[in-house]
């Protein structure tokens, strides 16, 4: 069916049921960033293929909401489908609330699938229906009627990672868990993102392209773990392993009874801006439901010696392929036909050889030209541009490998001689990503008080970015992981500002984006360490684990300071060195070039 059609099968489904407004935002049970394909009802539903939006629809209009990573991309996939972009973010673009809240008229009924929403996001939907004299409904799946040939949800086989990677054994993680609920005096934590399952547990899968976890829901109490999940993806040995640190498997459905017969007088702690609408209503009006983030957030983002070894390991591996892929781009660019597609394949294939690869952490962004003003681009069989020996191609890849995750940025010059434009705009990104990587800091700093380091080179120009500096990211885990991030603005969640501890991994990726001409974006992963303590305090500051060389062939050496040229050639002379060993010897000469010292 077309969107257009498929609208209108809602529409009568929403008539039927007494429904004025339907709301499908892009989520699964467990608040995932990334989704299965089960759970792709926005998608379905608008065409819209990026990886972050909502729809609202109602018997007259349908309205997406999306940020400024996927404007262009948006505008291009809803074209025709009578669906409005609503630019979040920008000028006089009202937000979902406000425009629920200008609209639904008293009588009137706003629905939503309560298994696809978190509790947070239901109460203030409520909130707001309720004061306009309207009223909610959650128990309605309306695109799973109208999505006649949708995905099974097949669970995949789990494993369990060693503590050779992991550096902490399950049964510790768990009492370490089990002390934090005991602070709270509480009776049980509910667990429901996936990421922070797998952690605990030292289990991955292969539920979420790209995201090796299991779908699943855990619950923890002092003297009890039980495990919800598809028992057919577990062997018998997992089962074993995880019975000895007394984890109990039971189906994956069986959450919402468990919840609903939890005795009088509990104390159940959930993490409301994760936990779907549906499980927090399961628990019993006279039990109590305390809200907080989930211990494990904070206890994974701080990497320990074992991860940090490994994720040092897995960048090694990630910058051989890449810096072998970037030598054979530049040699092949005039010799083979090649596309978007077949590049990032080609980084695939590099990936694969190098040795504990696991597959991508994300979906390669492979951009060329005007494409790459597309933030989040992802080329299609119909929008696969040819690559030509001008402009820039900007590569947006990461792996998983049994040691760590990775993601890198690359703007790649596909010519020989960069504009005076593209070398103005590469360099002000450059500049950007360097004194970001650079900075030495105040324990206590979030990343709030550090973002200003990437941007001012492109604020003093009078251009920006409309997306994050930096994100967290975990080892075999999501490629996005919280709570720590880069950011200018401050985000108004328990967890949203954190301060940046030695452990962590968060990116730093700054770029510019200028509509059908071309985008430049520049990533690198940094490790946070501990600098000198002294009468002031702790200090802190970066180490770059991504390794692979900047494009010199587009710095313009003028815009750029001293310091930012010894920063870039110590880099530089970094990558050489530790990469040079496993290429062979034309790569390691073309590597020397690429990282020769600019004056």
């Amino acid at each position: 069916m077309k969107v257009t059609e498929k609208i209108a099968v809602l529409r009568n489904l929403m008539q039927q049921d007494g429904i004025d407004y339907y709301y499908i935002p892009t989520n699964d049970f467990h608040g995932s960033e990334y989704v299965a394909d089960y759970f792709k009802c926005r998608e379905y539903m608008s065409g819209f293929t990026g990886s972050a939006g909502s729809l609202l629809v109602s018997a007259t209009e349908a309205g997406l909401w999306t940020d400024g990573r996927y404007f262009l991309q948006a505008e291009a996939q809803l074209a025709g489908s009578g669906i409005t972009l609503y630019r979040m973010g920008e000028p006089g673009v009202p937000k979902i609330f406000e425009y629920i809240a200008q609209h639904i008229q008293p009588g009137q009924c706003l629905g939503f699938d309560g298994r696809m929403v978190d509790a947070f996001y239901a109460l203030q939907l409520k909130k707001i229906v309720e004061s306009k004299g309207a009223r909610l409904v959650t128990e309605f799946d309306l695109v799973g009627a109208v999505w006649y040939d949708r995905p099974w949800l097949e669970p995949k086989p789990a494993y369990s990672l060693s503590t050779q990677y992991t550096g902490v054994e399950r049964g510790e993680k768990l009492d370490a868990i089990c002390k934090w609920l005991d602070t709270r005096k509480a009776d049980m934590l509910v667990i429901t993102s996936l990421d922070d399952i797998a952690w605990a547990l030292n289990i991955r899968g292969e539920d979420i392209h790209c995201c090796p976890v299991v779908l699943s829901y855990l619950v923890i109490k002092p003297l009890e773990r039980i495990l919800f999940a598809n028992k057919s993806a577990f062997s018998t040995r997992l089962r074993q392993e995880l019975a000895r640190d007394s984890v109990l498997l039971r189906e994956y459905d069986e959450i919402y009874d468990y919840l609903a017969a939890v005795p009088a007088g509990s104390r159940v702690v959930m993490d409301m801006h994760v936990a779907n609408y549906q499980l927090v209503n399961s628990v019993p009006q006279n039990s109590k439901i305390v809200n907080a983030v989930c211990p494990t957030k904070m206890m994974k983002a701080v990497k320990n010696p074992a991860e940090i070894a490994g994720e040092k390991i897995a960048h090694i591996k990630d910058g051989v392929a890449l810096v072998r892929f970037m030598y054979w781009l530049k040699q092949n660019i005039q010799k083979i036909p090649l596309t978007e597609r077949l590049a990032a394949a080609q980084l695939e294939a590099f990936r694969g050889s190098v040795g504990d690869y696991m597959g991508p952490s994300f979906d390669p962004i492979a951009a060329y030209g005007p494409h790459g003003a597309i933030v989040h681009y992802s080329a299609t069989e119909e929008t696969d541009a040819r690559l030509l020996t001008e402009g820039f191609l900007l590569l947006d890849t990461g792996g998983h490998y049994l040691q760590g995750t990775t993601d890198v940025t690359r703007t790649i010059l596909l010519g020989q001689e960069a504009t005076p434009e593209e070398k103005k705009y590469y360099t002000a990104v450059l500049c950007g990503n360097l004194r970001l990587a650079a900075a030495k800091f105040k324990k206590g700093c979030s990343g709030v008080a550090l973002d200003i380091l990437a941007r001012q080179p492109l604020w003093d120009m009078g251009c920006d970015f409309n997306h994050g500096t930096g994100h967290g990211v975990g080892c075999l885990l999501n490629v996005h992981e919280g709570p720590n991030a880069i950011r200018y603005r401050i985000v108004a969640q328990p967890d949203g500002n954190v301060e940046l501890q030695p452990g962590m991994i968060t990116s730093d990726e700054p770029g510019v984006y200028l509509e059908g001409k071309f985008g430049i974006r520049l990533e690198n992963l940094l490790l946070c360490v501990e600098k000198e303590q002294n009468e002031f305090g702790q200090f802190l500051g970066f180490e770059a684990l991504t390794l692979a060389p900047f494009e010199r062939d587009a710095i313009d050496p003028s815009q750029m300071t001293q310091q930012d040229k010894q920063l870039l050639n110590e880099y530089h002379e970094k990558v050489y060195d530790t990469i040079s060993p496993y290429l062979d010897r034309n790569e390691a000469e073309w590597l020397m070039d690429a990282c020769a010292p600019i004056d």
